[in-house]
């Protein structure tokens, strides 16, 4: 199949084959039919599919259908595209700037963390497509400089995470202000309950296409995991990377200051390698994924919420330094590598204290990762894991809900945490550099 027959029209086909993407991805194939015609979507997917242009594309074509019939309303907001996150919507944003190449469509970004003076001058010279993180956006509907009574398209882009990251009330402030009459399409890696609630609620019998299985790792990735003491974890990993002269090695971390001092450690080693997380800067995070992808960089630290979504081309390695002690976070982290037909590497070094988490993942996965200790590195038998903190109630929450707190009280930590106007666009997850081979 290709993008011509899709039914594209020919600046959108131009566009893409300028790009260098010839054959649409399975979910482009099933996503595009049924938005030409104006139906409501539900596409269940994880990034790396390519969904990005499984909306973008027709989307960008309807608009010069309605302008057609309504060339008098000229550089209105007309569809808006709602992430969770600001390189997630600055991906997005330069998307619909790369196929709407040859069409007299304007879009902006608008997201948290930089000065929101700039954004409001674009929006004030006249957008049709508006890519947005939920809390700027309101920002700016409080000022009065964004008017959404007359989009005709929304998007939900990785609508599962807007909901875990407790968006969910900024949401539902946004639909208020769209009209009721519009068409909508929701993304998402899986379809909880929480998803199929809110779609019910906004959905006009939408035509559901789903190309992943809940919660499958990338079948392209060759995943291992590595047993090795805690404090030995560091020294591993720089032998790994020197040993192999690996190059862009994405490494996961929990915490923010996990992430810091283990970038510290890695440069002390003469391995060069930056952080990105919810307290670095905007510019900063910018800065190391540029640096990253330009190959000037070898290891990117990231934490979880920093670093979802994000997209590197042909991205070979992915490192859990340390276990999430949410198991779908795991899926999340190694569908980094192995993209877009790609093949990758994901190690994980394990401590005894994360043998339990490593369960839950493997229980997700409903399959054993291969075990490998490398000579040298051989776990001390003599330690012992250290004791669940929080007695009984931590116990619980982990045999529950593999460590995560449950929805709805997760959620209202969230809303707490960056419903503030300081931080209105959310934590932030890098969004790198388009794959390619296949549009993103």
């Amino acid at each position: 199949m290709s993008f011509e027959s899709l039914g594209l029209r020919a600046e959108l086909l131009r566009a893409v084959s300028e790009h260098g993407y010839t054959t649409p991805t399975p979910i482009q194939q099933q996503a595009i039919p049924p938005v030409l015609e104006g139906r409501d979507l539900m596409g269940g997917a994880q990034t790396g599919t390519g969904k990005t242009a499984g909306f973008t594309l027709p989307l960008l074509q309807r608009l010069m259908e309605e302008q057609v019939q309504n060339d008098h309303q000229k550089h209105i907001i007309r569809a808006l595209v709602l992430t969770p996150t600001r390189e997630l919507a600055a991906q997005v944003g330069e998307s619909v700037e790369t196929y709407a190449k040859y069409l007299p469509l304007k879009s902006t970004v608008v997201f948290g963390g930089v000065k929101i003076n700039r954004q409001i001058e674009r929006i004030r010279r006249g957008v049709d497509i508006l890519v947005a993180t939920p809390g700027r956006l309101l920002d700016h509907v409080s000022q009065g400089t964004v008017d959404l009574s007359n989009v005709d398209i929304l998007v939900l882009d990785e609508a599962d995470r807007m909901l875990d990251m407790g968006f969910i009330v900024d949401i539902r402030k946004v639909l208020k202000l769209l009209p009721k009459k519009k068409q909508t399409l929701l993304f998402s890696a899986t379809f909880s309950n929480d998803i199929k609630k809110l779609a019910n609620g906004l959905m006009n019998n939408p035509a559901l296409i789903e190309v992943t299985r809940h919660n499958t790792a990338c079948e392209t990735v060759k995943q291992v995991v590595h047993p090795v003491d805690k404090n030995r974890k560091r020294e591993l990993l720089s032998w790994l990377i020197g040993s192999n002269n690996w190059h862009q090695v994405l490494v996961f971390t929990r915490t923010k200051h996990g992430a810091n001092r283990l970038t510290d450690q890695l440069n002390k080693d003469g391995i060069t390698a930056a952080a990105i997380h919810g307290n670095k800067s905007q510019g900063a995070r910018t800065k190391a994924l540029a640096n990253f992808k330009e190959n000037k960089t070898r290891v990117l630290v990231a934490t979880d919420i920093a670093a979802r979504g994000l997209d590197i081309n042909q991205l070979p390695h992915v490192v859990n330094f340390e276990l999430p002690n949410i198991a779908e976070d795991y899926v999340h982290r190694i569908g980094r590598t192995g993209r877009a037909g790609n093949t990758g590497e994901a190690l994980s070094l394990v401590c005894i204290d994360e043998h339990d988490y490593l369960k839950g993942i493997e229980k997700l996965l409903k399959k054993s990762i291969p075990k490998l200790v490398l000579e040298g590195y051989e776990p001390d038998p003599s330690i012992k894991a250290e004791p669940i903190r929080n007695g009984r109630q931590q116990a619980k929450k982990i045999r529950t809900n593999n460590g995560r707190a449950p929805v709805s009280k997760r959620n209202n930590k969230a809303r707490k945490r960056y419903s503030s106007r300081g931080a209105s666009n959310g934590p932030s997850k890098a969004q790198g550099p388009r794959y390619s081979g296949t549009a993103s």
